[in-house]
């Protein structure tokens, strides 16, 4: 079993920037794809970003330029900083873990956080 909390959501005015971290326990993560996904408020859950085990790097069209998804397997953690912050990028951001090849699905994902707010002001 792996165990996901992520932290530091927060409100930020557009423009700004937040580094989301996503610390996992219970098994090392270091050959698992790992993936962040966000929910806004009466939408599905969509994917923003994953890293293979390896550290390759995949984006949504929406974030790609701003975001970036980074990992530190000695400290069994995983990262998305979040530059140029837009209103639209509001929502609850979860973070996801699967053994294997990484996905943009959902349903792929094995194991998931209880999710960070994020609110980006106007």
């Amino acid at each position: 079993q792996v165990q996901l909390v992520e932290s530091g959501g927060g409100l930020v005015q557009a423009g700004g920037s937040l580094r989301l971290s996503c610390a996992a326990s219970g098994r090392t993560i270091s050959n698992y794809a790992m993936g962040w996904f966000r929910q806004a408020p009466g939408k599905e859950r969509e994917f923003v970003a994953t890293i293979t085990w390896i550290g390759s790097t995949y984006y949504a069209d929406s974030v790609k330029g701003r975001f970036t998804i980074s990992r530190d397997n000695a400290k069994n953690t995983v990262y998305l900083q979040m530059n140029s912050l837009k209103p639209e990028d509001t929502a609850v951001y979860y973070c996801a873990a699967k053994p294997g090849v990484h996905s943009v699905y959902v349903y792929s994902y094995s194991y998931w956080g209880q999710g960070t707010q994020v609110t980006v002001s106007s």
